[in-house]
């Protein structure tokens, strides 16, 4: 779904209110169930790289580890963490890559998306923008994600919450605003590619096939952080039990068993899969909630099209 089309059904779900579900809603923004995490909802290495084993781990040494078969699946590689910003950073200064964020979009596209008859918006929304986490001051209608995200002109994966922000300081977070085709964008460079869905649960099971988060069956909030979530009451008050309000630095919490950080909360990250004309996504975000969605847990899953990003999406490669 063309970020344009996300910006005006916020709009609409603002003004009008947002009624997903109905057997006749056959236009249902897909862009906007990944955004507001609700229900409702690598040839390049050649021969195996040098190993090193930490207790049941292998890691590589070009920052991935092994996942090895089961049932019958071939093994893979996989990034021990989220592609981050500086990593990103190398592959545009590389490439010139623009970003779907970065781009103005054109009317003739977006009018292909759109119910026949649906008039021309105003010019002024012709913008390079992308949609930013605001948190509202008090209780809000959960099923309206237009009460959080704001259309912001000029955010991207360089200006994460807008023009005046920047990567300084936070070139170990996840890169985020990155939509599924920009993924695949570096991925390609990279001499790598997107896991599958089935691939990623793999991955986050850790070897332990019954499990429902990364790290086992405990429930997120008991005892000590496990992931980067939200803690408190959603989209309103979060108490940063985990120590951060949005993205964390890849890695500040513990990997899974196979040495893989972050499976859980931080960023949503984009798998090959798709569904319905939707990619899939996997993982949760710094914004999932017990009370409002679990996308942290391994069996979640989410779609958006292959132009949106936003800014709790980013990603990971597999070889």
């Amino acid at each position: 779904m063309n970020k344009v089309i996300v910006y005006f059904l916020l709009i609409i779900c603002c003004t009008y209110g947002c009624k997903f579900g109905s057997n006749d809603d056959a236009g249902k923004n897909q862009a906007i169930v990944a955004a507001d995490c609700s229900s409702n909802l690598p040839k390049r290495f050649g021969v195996m790289p040098s190993k090193a084993i930490l207790k049941n781990r292998t890691s590589s040494d070009t920052g991935m580890v092994w996942i090895p078969e089961s049932e019958g699946q071939t093994g893979f590689w996989m990034d021990e963490t989220e592609v981050t910003n500086a990593q990103f950073s190398k592959f545009v200064a590389a490439t010139k890559y623009i970003t779907t964020a970065e781009r103005v979009p054109k009317w003739e596209d977006l009018q292909k998306q759109l119910p026949p008859g649906t008039p021309k918006p105003p010019d002024s929304v012709f913008v390079a923008a992308s949609l930013v986490f605001h948190a509202p001051t008090k209780p809000v209608n959960v099923n309206n994600p237009g009460a959080w995200w704001v259309w912001t002109k000029a955010a991207s994966w360089k200006h994460p919450q807008g023009p005046k922000s920047s990567l300084k300081g936070i070139e170990r977070q996840p890169v985020v605003h990155v939509s599924w085709e920009d993924a695949v964008a570096y991925s390609n460079w990279a001499g790598k590619r997107l896991p599958t869905a089935a691939e990623w649960e793999r991955a986050a099971h850790g070897g332990k096939s019954d499990s429902k988060f990364p790290w086992g069956n405990e429930d997120i909030d008991q005892d000590k952080v496990k992931a980067n979530t939200w803690q408190g009451d959603f989209p309103y008050n979060n108490t940063n039990r985990d120590g951060f309000y949005r993205a964390a630095p890849v890695g500040s919490f513990p990997a899974n068993d196979y040495g893989v950080y972050d499976l859980a909360g931080n960023v949503w990250e984009w798998c090959a899969d798709d569904e319905h004309g939707e990619k899939v996504v996997k993982g949760g975000s710094f914004l999932c909630n017990a009370s409002y969605c679990e996308g942290y847990r391994i069996d979640k899953k989410m779609t958006s099209s292959a132009d949106t990003g936003l800014e709790h999406t980013g990603f990971r490669c597999v070889k």
